[in-house]
């Protein structure tokens, strides 16, 4: 089980439990019930790179405690 934080640069962090196995999609699904955001229009960045729902949190390289910048479509 990992925890990865969440920065919507508007002042929310938001921490997520998951596991690495997981899917950015299914990330994007427990942030969207969080948010009351539809998981379509989020967009998760690791460094300026954008992360496509189909690959796992793993194959990103995205550990316990890392940082992700979310953004609005």
């Amino acid at each position: 089980m990992i925890e990865v934080i969440v920065n919507d640069r508007l002042g929310r962090k938001i921490k997520v439990k998951s596991l690495s196995d997981d899917f950015v999609g299914d990330l994007k699904r427990v942030l969207s019930l969080q948010l009351g955001t539809p998981h379509a229009k989020i967009v998760l960045q690791k460094g300026g790179t954008v992360l496509k729902d189909h690959i796992s949190l793993g194959d990103y390289e995205i550990h316990d405690g890392t940082y992700l910048e979310l953004y609005y479509l």
